[in-house]
């Protein structure tokens, strides 16, 4: 009984623990700006990426300490077992030559406490990594701001992407409601023998189809606030809601609007951090040139020795000793090994000049690209946005037509399905001049 009670409370204890560690979720109200204000604080990559910059600040700190006195201690104890034997020649004692004399120096305990220090006079290649710790950090600040820029265009995408869907449901929703009421009108007629069994069926297939599209749409819209959540590192319990909506997009018209700059290249990101690659390759071909140039270090020393055999009297006489000097260090020959590492890492730096005019180019093309794609998103979203006016004036007629006699139930459904048909490019179009308004503004360096 007692070992069912013990079992009982554990398995309490265990549940109990396992509901204080859970959170309680959270509920966010947030605008594009302030989607993206949260992932970037709150995304791994994003913290990651701050980590990064504070690990470089160190490395830094690191390079700068190697000109500071580096100071050390060593303490050393020995106790001798058996104290080293010595033959000595027995002609130093009156023997006959040839022999030897075994002789044991030294005593069974030996200490030594000994406090170096070395200071850094002179060397190029810490000059060289001193004038280069600003941009080995600046590498790495471009780096953090890289991967926010980043998660600002993924955390953008995302949240459009949840508009949109959004707006699909309530198209889906105006399109069930109209037809909900064809549907009881169209049964209504068939019962008083106006219309055919055949008009009832065709619209509840039709509607039958739009609801089932109604419900995809939805388990795909709470799929997309998953995703949201996942590029804002939030988690998937804590409650979601958008305080934007798609009137609150700009979508300008005019594609020369948004592009100002004839040199933007240099505002991206990508060309900035192969800016710095490129200056980090050329201060280590100085680095490597400066291997060729001697270096001279200042060093001292203290030490106390300590022997006796008795371990008692071990530290009660000392034998001191210190000295003080400098360290000239002339490289002369090496085997050509520094002649080829500066020409290993003169190759470098023209392969990264090569690299930086050909990135150049590429965001380039890439801009170009970029315009011409939102260019034509925004025609086709026009051209959509007219069909699907003139689809819900067609199907509009239809329906008259239809309750007057002059038309059939053939011609209503293919005027719904062509609403539909154009609701669902709508859609799409407007998604696509979303997408590309984000990745028009992050080709021209507008995203920081």
């Amino acid at each position: 009984m007692k070992r069912i009670l013990l079992i009982i409370s554990c398995v309490a204890a265990g549940f109990t623990a396992r509901a204080q560690t859970q959170q309680t979720p959270h509920t966010f109200n947030f605008s594009v700006q302030e989607a993206v204000d949260y992932a970037l604080s709150h995304k791994d990559t994003a913290i990651n990426a701050g980590l990064d910059v504070k690990s470089a600040d160190y490395r830094v700190k690191e390079i700068i300490g190697q000109g500071f006195p580096q100071i050390s201690g060593a303490a050393t104890f020995q106790d001798y077992l058996k104290v080293p034997t010595t033959l000595l020649p027995g002609e130093f004692f009156g023997q006959p030559a040839g022999t030897f004399i075994p002789v044991k120096f030294g005593v069974k305990y030996q200490s030594n406490l000994a406090l170096t220090l070395s200071q850094l006079l002179f060397d190029p290649s810490y000059i060289i990594g001193l004038q280069g710790r600003k941009t080995y950090k600046e590498l790495y600040e471009r780096s953090y701001q890289n991967t926010r820029i980043d998660i600002t265009a993924k955390v953008t995408k995302a949240y459009y992407q949840v508009l949109v869907s959004n707006e699909q449901v309530k198209l889906l929703d105006a399109n069930i409601a109209q037809l909900s009421e064809q549907v009881k009108q169209t049964t209504a007629q068939n019962k008083q023998g106006f219309v055919e069994k055949i008009d009832v069926d065709r619209i509840s297939v039709q509607y039958n189809n739009l609801v089932t599209t109604r419900e995809n749409t939805l388990r795909l819209l709470a799929l997309n606030y998953q995703l949201l959540k996942f590029q804002l590192g939030m988690s998937a319990d804590d409650v979601l809601t958008l305080r934007d909506d798609l009137t609150s997009v700009p979508l300008e018209q005019n594609v020369a609007e948004t592009v100002t700059d004839s040199t933007f290249y240099k505002n991206r990101i990508e060309y900035k951090l192969s800016e710095s690659n490129l200056k980090l390759t050329e201060f280590d071909l100085k680095r490597q040139k400066a291997q060729f140039l001697p270096t001279l270090s200042a060093n001292a020393s203290y030490a106390s020795s300590y022997q006796n055999n008795s371990f008692g009297n071990l530290y009660s006489t000392s034998f001191p000793s210190s000295y003080i000097g400098l360290t000239l260090n002339v490289p002369i020959f090496s085997g050509f090994q520094r002649t080829n590492r500066v020409k290993q890492a003169a190759i470098v730096v023209e392969k990264n000049r090569n690299l930086l005019n050909g990135l150049k180019n590429g965001l380039t093309l890439q801009a170009e690209s970029a315009r011409i794609m939102y260019f034509n998103s925004i025609q086709s979203l026009n051209n959509q946005k007219r069909n699907q006016d003139l689809a819900r004036e067609v199907l509009r007629v239809s329906k008259i037509k239809y309750q007057q006699g002059v038309g059939s139930s053939i011609e209503v459904t293919q005027a719904q399905t062509a609403l539909e048909t154009a609701d669902n490019q709508y859609i799409q179009s407007l998604y696509d001049a979303l997408v590309s308004r984000v990745d028009l503004n992050r080709a021209y360096g507008k995203i920081q």
